[in-house]
Order: C-alpha cells, then structure tokens, then sequence
C-alpha cells in the first residue's frame, strides 16, 4: 500500500538529485501542494462522486523504480492503431518514452526529453508552459504528477508546419508480474500557424492492475489548428486520473474527442483556457459502459478574452452496474465580451443499476455573452424501438441500431477516418452489430 507519506519520503530522497537540474523549482511548487493538499476524497467538491483512496491499497510499482522495459515487439504491435504506417508513433512504457520503439515520420516533428528541452534553444517556451494546468487544478493527485517530473517528453511544431502525418500516441503499461503506477507528463508547444492532429490510446498487459496518472499540456498559438483524440479501451484492472490541458495562447483552433469504452476507475480532466481573442473550441465526448466501470468527465472552458466561440457535447450510455460523472463548467471572465458558449450533456441508463452524475455550470462575469447548457438522463426511446420491432428487426438488434444512432453525431466529429472506422467498429463490437 502506498499513501502520501511515502510519496513524501520519495521526494525528500531524490530532493539531492533534483536539485541540480532546471525542473526543480516546479516540482518543488508540486510537492508543497501536494504535501498541503493531499489526496483527494469525497470531502472533495470536485471529486465528491469519484473515489481513489482505494487505488493505492496495491503494493504499486512505481515506474520510477523500473530499470528496464520488459515491453516486447509483439506488446507493442498488440497496441498499434489503424494507419500506424502513415502516422508518427510515439510508445510510452510504464510511462517513460521509448524511442527505440517509436517512429517518427515527419522530419519537422521536434521530440525531445523536458531536461533536454529546458537546457537548450526551447529553454523560455518549457519554462512558459509547464506547470500552465497547475493555476486550474490544485488537488493533491495532480500535484503528485509534477512533484516527480523526471522523464517528462516535449513535442514542439514549428512556426506554419502543417504535420501530414498524425501522431499516435501509444501508453503500454506492463502489470503482468506486479501492479503498475506511471506519471506520464508531456508537453506540447504548437507554434504560429501550425496544424497538427494527435491520438492517444492505452494499453495494459496482464491482470495485476495499472494506474495512470498522467498530465499532458498543449500550448495552442496563432493561427493554429490543433485536434486531439483520446481513446480509452483498458482492461477492467486499469485506472486513469488524466489531465488534458489547452491554453490557447493565440488566436486559435481546438478540436477534442474523449472516447472512453472500458477500464476501471477513470477521470478525465479536460481544460481549455482561451486566452486570446476569436478562439475557437470544440469539446466532444462519448462513455460506452458496462460492468463496474466507472467514467467521470470533468471540463472546464474558461473565457478570459472577447469574441471566443466554444461547442461542447458529451454523450453517456451506461449499463449493468457501471456508473458516469459529468461535470461541465462554462467560465466567461469580465474581459470576456462576445463570448458564445454551449455545453450538452445527454445519457441513456440501461440498467436499474447504472447511474449517472451530471452538473452543467455556467459561470459568467460579463454582461454580453451567449451562453447556454444542459443536460438529459433517460432510456430507450419506446416508440422508435416499437417501430424497428414491427418491421421484423429482433429486439436486441432494434436496441444497438438505436445506441448507435445516438453515438452516430460523436463518432462522425473524429476527423482522421481510419481512427473514425476504427472507433465505429468498437462500439459496434460493444453493441453486437455485425457490419458485414
């Protein structure tokens, strides 16, 4: 079992290795909020619906006491995507980049380690940028992640680089001999006028439990066009506490997707900060569940310019005992006029046993804004099923059409199509729907 306390004993062991390299000041602001903070609990307004005291009961291997990978070929051809032999394909195992394993494509695609980075030409865009995600989240999970950056990864797009190639980026965790903990954390610096569109999967080998605990910070400048798709299909043993953080710095162009199938204990944290005038946002999400997953999704938009448009939809459908959290909040600074915001949040319950936690929130300090958000939770519609059955449809065929319908507007918002077939054959292995 491992706790703060330990935590605390590992930092104070490294603090004479971190103190000579250039990250140690934000590991250190990390470590103080995490040592004032703590874990968080149900106590915890943001995580009232959401529990992870439980995850640290395993005698976890921390992927800082791993020496050597014992991620193989055939682990890694098990996690590749569709149209892996057109894309950039970065593996991280046990959370620390491999590129014995990676490929890079595109020759203007920058990859390095944040200790390489901070120490060269990229030395004032990592010190600008990492540690951006800590002013919207100060819970004591996060703060863990940054209070152990060691082999943290830089990704930098230069100045009007359309990259032709999409980036994969592939999470192996190996629990096959003893459960595993990792911290990825990576940073992504999109320059002027740039074009990039990034996946990220995970994958989890063997039974004995994974945990992921992971920070990813995008910088988004003028005139940048910048889509992410994250795609979460784990095993029932693994666990995710994952932040995503945009700061659209100029006037830019973000398009998100979270898709998140299977796993254990999942939380997604999405931010979007829109920090220049014009911006433009596009949230989108879709949780297909069964079992005892457990998926919460919280976002935050927040507008601290004028004239920003921001679009956000998120789609449930739980079944057997499976449960959801949504928690969505629209934020418009008092700088923030012209703002036009929306946010949905619509779910089908299958079961008497799943539930769903949803919590729109609008939080406006300007006075010429267009706002608006909701939210659903329901069942199959009766009728629509009623008139599929009378034209000779079997009942549970009738039921996936439907479920399918209703994730058809999320899917058809993943632009890469080779990522959108393969995500549509997902869910339609889920619902049991033969394409042939």
């Amino acid at each position: 079992m491992i706790d703060v306390n330990y935590f605390k004993e590992r930092f104070e062991q490294n603090q004479a290795t971190y103190q000579k390299d250039a990250l140690a000041d934000i590991r250190l602001e990390g470590f103080k909020t995490l040592s004032r903070e703590g874990f968080p609990t149900l106590k915890n307004e943001e995580w009232k619906y959401t529990g992870i005291s439980s995850l640290f009961n395993k005698d976890f291997q921390f992927n800082q006491d791993i020496n050597q990978s014992s991620v193989n070929e055939a682990d890694v051809e098990q996690a590749r995507l569709p149209g892996h032999t057109e894309a950039n394909e970065l593996f991280f195992c046990d959370g620390t980049y491999k590129p014995q394993l990676s490929t890079i494509r595109s020759k203007k695609l920058v990859i390095q380690s944040l200790q390489e980075a901070v120490a060269g030409e990229y030395q004032e865009i990592v010190k600008q940028s990492l540690g951006h995600s800590n002013k919207s989240i100060t819970d004591g999970i996060h703060a863990l992640n940054t209070s152990f950056i060691s082999s943290g990864t830089f990704i930098y797009i230069p100045q009007k680089t359309r990259i032709e190639h999409p980036l994969y980026i592939h999470h192996i965790m190996d629990a096959r001999a003893n459960p595993t903990f990792s911290q990825p954390r990576i940073l992504i610096y999109a320059e002027e006028g740039s074009k990039i569109q990034i996946v990220e999967t995970y994958t989890s080998l063997g039974a004995s439990g994974s945990f992921y605990n992971e920070v990813i910070e995008i910088t988004v400048n003028e005139g940048a066009i910048l889509e992410y798709y994250k795609i979460q299909n784990d095993t029932p043993n693994s666990n995710h506490v994952g932040t995503t953080h945009f700061w659209q710095k100029g006037r830019s162009y973000v398009h998100t997707l979270t898709l998140s199938l299977d796993g254990g204990m999942i939380r997604n944290n999405t931010n979007l900060i829109l920090d220049a005038e014009g911006c433009e946002s596009h949230l989108y999400g879709l949780y297909l569940l069964k079992g005892r997953s457990h998926v919460d999704n919280h976002t935050l938009v927040d507008n601290r310019q004028p004239y920003c448009i921001s679009n956000e939809l998120y789609k449930g459908i739980l079944d057997d005992y499976s449960t959801g959290v949504f928690n969505g909040k629209i934020k418009v600074e008092p700088k923030a006029q012209k703002t036009n915001a929306y946010q949905s949040n619509k779910n089908l319950l299958l079961s008497d046993r799943a539930s769903i936690n949803t919590k729109p929130q609008l939080e406006i300090f300007a006075d010429d804004v267009k706002c608006s958000h909701g939210c659903t939770v329901g069942t199959l519609d009766e009728n629509a099923l009623f008139y599929l059955r009378a034209r000779g449809i079997p009942p549970e065929y009738a039921k996936a059409l439907l479920l399918k319908a209703f994730s058809a507007d999320i899917l058809s918002q993943i632009k890469p199509e080779s990522i959108r077939q393969y995500a549509e054959k997902l869910i339609s292995n889920r619902l049991s729907i033969n394409e042939e």
